[in-house]
Order: C-alpha cells, then sequence, then structure tokens
C-alpha cells in the first residue's frame, strides 16, 4: 500500500509517494506566475493544481488503486490538539472560510479530497497542521480580557522533529521537557513538556522573533498610532506583519542566503539586522526556558535557515549554556506528513474526526 504526501506552497506543488518508510518518489510540480494570476483566490487553484497531481502519477505508471492513505498539509482551521484528521466536510467548510486567513497551506486538505476521488480505496487526511492548540491555560493570557494569545505555529515540523530525537535518545516524547525552534519563512520556538506544546509564540501573524518575512513582535503603542496615521490600509499593515515585513522590509528580499552574503561583505546595516534577527530568536529560546523552569532536556533547531552556520552560530553562543543544542538543517514536510500517515495506517495513531 502507498502513502501519496501533498504539499502546497505559493508558487509550487509538492508531492511524495511512500511504500511504509521508504521514498519512492518525490516531486515539485512548478506553477508559472502566469498561470496562477488568472486565479483570483487561492482556492480557486484546486481543480488546477488537481489535475497537475493526478497528469504526475499517471505519467509515472503511478497505480491509483494501491493508494491506502493521502495526506496534505494542514491548514488555517480551527484551533485542535496535534494528530491526524480524516479531510470531512466540516474541514472542507473551514478550509475554504477560514477563520483566520486565506493562505496556500489551506490547499493542503483541499487538494488531498479533491485526490481521492480518483483514488476509492484511499482515506484524505491532513496531519499536525498550524493550529495545534495545546497551550496551559496561564499562556493564553493577555494583558487585556479583550485579547487571547493563540497557537498558531510550525507544529508539523516542530513536533515530527521532536519525535525524531526523541526516538534516537531511546526515550519517549511523551517523557521529554525540549525548546524547539523552527527558522523557515516565519519563526516560532515552542516549549514542549510531555508530548505537549504548552507555549509557543504565534508566528502567523504578529508575534515573536523578527524573520524573512514577519516583522515579529512590534512596539505596540507604535503600531497603534501608525494604524490610525491615515496612511496605511488596515491590508497594507497586515502586510507589514506577514508577508512583507522582517528582513523582505529591510533589504527587499526574503532570501537570507543574500542577507548574510550582504553581511559578511561588510554591508552592516546587513550585519546588524541579521545579528538582530539570531538575537530574538535567542531571546525567545530563553523565555521558553524559563516556562519549562529551567529544567530542558534539549534545545532543537530546525528550518531551511537551520543550514546557515553563520546564522546558528549567532543563536548558539546565547543558549549554548541552557541544554544540549541538536541542529537538524532543512524543512521536510514531505516525510513528516509522510510517516504521519504511515503511523496512522499502522495504528500507532487513531485517524481523529474533525
Amino acid at each position: 500500500m502507498l502513502i501519496l504526501v501533498i504539499n502546497p506552497r505559493h508558487d509550487f506543488t509538492k508531492i511524495g509517494i511512500f511504500e511504509n518508510t521508504k521514498l519512492l518518489y518525490l516531486k515539485r510540480i512548478m506553477h508559472s506566475t502566469g498561470e496562477l494570476g488568472k486565479y483570483k483566490r487561492l482556492s480557486d487553484q484546486v481543480p488546477f493544481r488537481t489535475a497537475y497531481v493526478l497528469d504526475e502519477l499517471r505519467q509515472n505508471d503511478m497505480p491509483l488503486d494501491r493508494f491506502a492513505i493521502i495526506v496534505g498539509r494542514g491548514g488555517l482551521i480551527r484551533p485542535l490538539r496535534s494528530g491526524v484528521y480524516e479531510v470531512n466536510e466540516k474541514m472542507l467548510h473551514d478550509l475554504y472560510n477560514s477563520p483566520y486567513s486565506e493562505d496556500v497551506v489551506n490547499l493542503g486538505g483541499m487538494l488531498a479530497h479533491e485526490v481521492q476521488k480518483e483514488m476509492p480505496d484511499a482515506r484524505a487526511v491532513i496531519a499536525d497542521p498550524v493550529v495545534v492548540d495545546e497551550l496551559d491555560d496561564i499562556a493564553r493570557i493577555a494583558g487585556h480580557p479583550l485579547f487571547e494569545r493563540k497557537s498558531v505555529f510550525h507544529a508539523l515540523m516542530q513536533k515530527w522533529i521532536a519525535r525524531k530525537f526523541s526516538r534516537s535518545q531511546i526515550k519517549p516524547y511523551e517523557e521529554q521537557r525540549l525548546i524547539v525552534i523552527h527558522l523557515g519563512s516565519g519563526i516560532t520556538v515552542g516549549a514542549h513538556l510531555n508530548g505537549k506544546v504548552i507555549d509557543v509564540n504565534q508566528g502567523h501573524d504578529g508575534e515573536g522573533p523578527m524573520a524573512p518575512l514577519r516583522s515579529g513582535t512590534m512596539p505596540a503603542g507604535d503600531l497603534v498610532r501608525l494604524c490610525f496615521s491615515g496612511k496605511y490600509s488596515k491590508e497594507e499593515v497586515l502586510e507589514m506583519l506577514t508577508g512583507k515585513g522582517g528582513l523582505y522590509a529591510w533589504f527587499g528580499t526574503m532570501s537570507t542566503i543574500e542577507v548574510e552574503r550582504m553581511a559578511r561583505e561588510g554591508n552592516q546595516q546587513a550585519k546588524l539586522v541579521f545579528s538582530a534577527m539570531a538575537y530574538q530568536v535567542a531571546k525567545y529560546a530563553g523565555a521558553m526556558y524559563a516556562v519549562l523552569e529551567g529544567n530542558v532536556d534539549a534545545i532543537l533547531i530546525s528550518g531551511g535557515i537551520a543550514n546557515s552556520r553563520y546564522f546558528t552560530d549567532m543563536v548558539l553562543k546565547r543558549i549554548r549554556n541552557m541544554a544540549p543544542v541538536h541542529i537538524f538543517p532543512g524543512s521536510d514536510e514531505i516525510e513528516a506528513l509522510g510517516m504521519n500517515g504511515l503511523m496512522a495506517l499502522k495504528g500507532e495513531i487513531g485517524i481523529m474526526e474533525y
């Protein structure tokens, strides 16, 4: 029996096929700006992307009747606990009408559902979407009763890296005390206590370290005054926080490779801002160290920026005395999704109803 994994991103759809733990096939299906520009909403792309996925499978003689499960990237739906969830009508409604915002990750469940129509023996699921919520009640409290801290983070990768590390230590994830840092286009830092993420910065739209595309936590008073200055629309301010913030706002690029090159070549502003991003990552790790009461088994760092020794060294010098640090460069969502599907097929974890 085969496992199909679908991970939609802004300009490509990545698919992977597993037989048990073996990756049989991996393909990044690229989509041109011209193709994507035809669609007003991201959800309008579903038939277009579905056709590409099915064509790719058929052109490579993949037997559609051998697939047992299709695992899509989880989206911005309602808060839920960690695990694998079957794509049902309620989930599809929330993916198409997200309570948060429209995001390309929402397409994962939609695509799994559409592809499943051609695979009658397969189940369409998502795994550990970004809205996994295991926060302690104390972590939800904000400084005003009209506000509440929410859990929106890189749940899939944080959970997978934590489980992967735990297996290497021959100690169950459910018995670990970990700080997990994911360094992507957004950055999230989570406190993992006995299998639950009891606190984490809301990395989707406004809390945490600066990142390649996100501004992170901003001076609240100045932000309010900017909102009422009359110079910017609501949409423009939200873009400052998510999508056109962080390194992109400073340098016009989200490429950490490019910003690092600038810093190494003597650009003092690039050096200062890149160092500030590392400083903020370390500062949030320190916050999670306090959440775990100074008792931490390990600190785990993953994501694309973890490939940069220049950047991770700046983080390490500030956190290495807290606990042993382990770096997992890259962001292999395909493996994480595939292995969640395998655990579900083997009955190691249940498939839950949304």
